[in-house]
C-alpha cells in the first residue's frame, strides 16, 4: 500500500506537492524495493523453513515473521529516505505511519486476527485524506474511489472466510487513524 500511496500522491497535479523527477524516482524506487520486492523475495525462504504453510497466511502464527520482517525492510526503506533532505516530511511520516501499523498488526496479532489488507487500505486513505487537509486540495474523486475499493475489498475477505466483521473493521480504522494521525503535522 505504501507504493500505491506515492503513485497516487505523485499523481496529484497541484503546485504545493511538487517535487523534482529525480526525487520522485528516488522516494519510488526505495519505497517499492522495501515494500514489496525485499518482502516478497523472503517469502519462499519462510516456505521453505516451514514458517508459513502457503502464501494465504490462514492462521495468527503463520502472520508473525512476515509482519517482523516486512517492518525490518520498511524501516530499512525508512532510514534511507530520511537520509535525503529532499524527501518531504509528509512522506517520511506517511512512511513511519506505515511502520507503526505493521508493528500494531504484529501485535493484535498474538491476541486476534486483524485484516492487514483492511489496514492497508484504511492506511492509505487515510494518508490521502490527510494530504487533502493538509494542502486544501480537493481530493473528493480520489477518497470515494478508495472507500469503494476499501467496501469491495472487505467483501472480499468476507466472502473467501478470512475474516468476520470486527476484523474487518477494526483493520480499516486502525490504518486509518494511525496514518491520518501521523501524516498531519
Amino acid at each position: 500500500m505504501p507504493t500505491y500511496g506515492l503513485f497516487l500522491i505523485f499523481s496529484i497535479n497541484d503546485h504545493i506537492l511538487y517535487m523534482p523527477m529525480p526525487v520522485k524516482k528516488i522516494i519510488f524506487i526505495t519505497v517499492f524495493v522495501s515494500s514489496v520486492i525485499l518482502p516478497l523475495s523472503i517469502t519462499p525462504l519462510l516456505y521453505i523453513l516451514k514458517q508459513i504453510q502457503s502464501i494465504y497466511m490462514k492462521t495468527k502464527k503463520e502472520r508473525i515473521w512476515p509482519l517482523i520482517i516486512t517492518g525490518f525492510f520498511f524501516f530499512t526503506g525508512y532510514y534511507f529516505l530520511s537520509l535525503f533532505s529532499e524527501v518531504p516530511a509528509f512522506i517520511l511520516r506517511y512512511i513511519l505511519a506505515t511502520i507503526i501499523t505493521i508493528y500494531m498488526a504484529l501485535f493484535i496479532t498474538f491476541f486476534w486476527k486483524i485484516s492487514i489488507h483492511m489496514i492497508g487500505i484504511g492506511g492509505l486513505t487515510g494518508g490521502i485524506l490527510a494530504l487533502a487537509y493538509m494542502f486544501g486540495i480537493d481530493l473528493h474523486l480520489l477518497l470515494s474511489l478508495l472507500i469503494l475499493i476499501a467496501g469491495l475489498l472487505g467483501v472480499a475477505r468476507l466472502y473467501l472466510a478470512a475474516h468476520n466483521p470486527a476484523q474487518i473493521y477494526a483493520g480499516f480504522v486502525l490504518g486509518f487513524v494511525v496514518v491520518f494521525s501521523f501524516v498531519m503535522p
